[in-house]
């Protein structure tokens, strides 16, 4: 598949580069990035290019594309979002953003532009985007829901985090669910939604 950069005129999603890894590196070193994804800690250089070299690179040769998020073209990068291929209808959304750049709507602008790429018949022409995270990661969650995941439970020790075995929560988006904020999700959930602005 040929890269395909992504923009509403507000953000950016180009295909990250060598040219970035020293940026990913830094962002990387958040510890609240390390906390709930799953990326080596600590995070080196070498790691930063290894995700370039082995994973964006045959990501976009595949179906798994790979897209850095940037507040203006050719900005640096602030944060990550992806699809994983799982098979050639379905694939898997995962996303990280600096905390200085989050509460913004930025993550659920890229969200939502990712989401419509994979569903058009020129983009993917997926039929399902699924949606995974370590439960406590309630704003991960939170963007999920306002991009209309539809909650569908708990995986107990469902995947695996660096050695240990961690419970994470499923939703999902099929391409005839309605736009806008997930109706379903436990109550639990509703904090996390309302403590955010609207855009996130």
């Amino acid at each position: 598949m040929d890269a395909h950069a992504l923009s509403n005129g507000t953000i950016f999603l180009s295909i990250p580069t060598s040219d970035d890894i020293d940026v990913i590196t830094q962002c990387c070193q958040h510890p609240s990035i390390g906390q709930w994804v799953t990326i080596p800690v600590p995070y080196t250089r070498d790691n930063a290019r290894t995700f370039i070299e082995d994973i964006v690179g045959p990501g976009w040769a595949g179906h798994s594309p790979t897209w850095a998020l940037r507040t203006y073209e050719g900005g640096p990068v602030v944060g990550m979002i992806g699809l994983g291929a799982r098979d050639e209808s379905a694939a898997e959304i995962g996303y990280w953003l600096i905390p200085d750049e989050r509460s913004r709507g930025l993550m659920t602008q890229a969200v939502n532009l990712v989401c419509d790429f994979g569903f058009r018949p020129d983009g993917l022409g997926l039929r399902r985007i699924s949606w995974r995270a370590f439960v406590g990661n309630y704003r991960s969650a939170a963007v999920a829901r306002r991009c209309g995941f539809r909650y569908e439970g708990m995986a107990r020790l469902g995947s695996l985090h660096r050695g240990v075995s961690r419970d994470h929560w499923l939703a999902a988006r099929l391409p005839t669910d309605p736009p806008g904020v997930a109706d379903g999700w436990p109550a639990e959930f509703d904090r996390e939604l309302e403590r955010t602005p609207r855009t996130h």
